[in-house]
């Protein structure tokens, strides 16, 4: 039996492709290369081709012996989403439908879905804990909790099983340093600030510092792609067991500001990281920390690198080693 991995060639489903094929997982991916690259991929059977494409598609599954999905691929970043609606509601939520069209008409009835903490938007409370109003206060955050309704029904309607994960602030490498972080324009604050180490980039801006936070900056909770990996792999075998659909959190529930990840940083790389202040940015919460004592409990998810100094140092080792990351492809 086969595991289709959408997106498999981005930065976590690249690492989620790795982790099932150590365990021994027979993996089938399908990335338009769009955003990921041929060169994060480890092993497994590559399509590579677009998630509305309903024919390509068919053939995935009609090749394949596929028992479950892990799906990834979508639009996600949060500025572009409020620019270009069209293209998140288009690739994201029309993208999902064909793909939940295309497990129906295989019989395949398991989904483990990459959700978000934008679907929350403003938080109620800290840490948020998956019974807290999703309230999302830009399009990504959207059409990603459209997904997520989407399931619900399609769960309902159809048997269709899923899990959605909603995570937190991804970070970190893998352990052989032959895949890492990797985007293109890249808008993460650890790979920023490693490339300002690295003199690729003159300056880390830092979008406000008069937060109602111990030093003024935005808090946010990193979490080591390996261990997002991992609990993608304990979602299936949760499914596979023949769970009901289920929501989770994943995150440390240890929130470090903008400026300690930084600090962090020059103590990791021994180099200077200039730092420019900016104004706040539109949307940005102060604070956003999750409970993830549900996935603990439930899936039996146990985060391995939960020190900030280590989620750096796995990806200082990439960062240096690969700088200019996959390069041309």
């Amino acid at each position: 039996m086969a595991i289709l991995v959408t997106g498999g060639a981005g930065y976590i489903g690249s690492h989620t492709v790795a982790a099932l094929l150590e365990r021994g997982e027979e993996v089938v991916v399908l990335d338009n290369l769009q955003t990921g690259h041929r060169g994060a991929l480890l092993g497994g059977k590559l399509y590579e081709g677009d998630l509305r494409d309903k024919e390509l598609l068919a053939k995935c599954f009609a090749e394949n012996d596929i028992d479950a999905v892990i799906h990834f691929a979508a639009n996600s970043l949060v500025g572009e989403s409020m620019q270009k609606p069209v293209k998140y509601y288009d690739n994201n939520v029309y993208g999902t439908l064909c793909l939940l069209e295309a497990m129906d008409a295989a019989n395949v009835r398991r989904i483990v879905f990459s959700s978000t903490a934008a679907t929350y938007g403003e938080p109620e409370r800290v840490p948020i804990q998956e019974s807290d109003r999703t309230q999302p206060t830009n399009v990504y955050g959207e059409t990603k909790l459209m997904m997520e309704r989407m399931m619900s029904w399609f769960d309902q309607v159809l048997g269709i099983k899923y899990v959605a994960l909603r995570y937190f602030n991804a970070a970190g490498a893998h352990d052989s340093g032959k895949i890492g972080e990797d985007h293109r324009p890249e808008s993460h604050l650890v790979p920023l600030v490693l490339q300002t180490a690295l003199k690729q980039r003159e300056s880390i801006a830092v979008f406000g510092d008069d937060y109602p936070t111990e030093d003024g900056t935005c808090i946010r909770d990193y979490i080591h792609v390996s261990d997002l990996a991992d609990a993608h792999l304990l979602a299936v075998d949760y499914l596979r067991k023949g769970e009901s659909s289920n929501v989770f959190n994943l995150g440390i529930g240890t929130g470090f500001s903008v400026k300690e990840v930084i600090e962090t940083a020059k103590t990791v790389t021994g180099l200077d990281i200039p730092v420019v202040m900016q104004p706040r940015r539109a949307g940005d919460p102060a604070v956003l920390v999750a409970s993830s004592q549900k996935a603990r409990e439930v899936l039996g998810w146990n985060p391995k690198r939960e020190k900030l100094e280590e989620i750096i140092q796995s990806a200082w080792n990439w960062h240096q080693s690969r700088p200019n990351g996959y390069g041309e492809e």
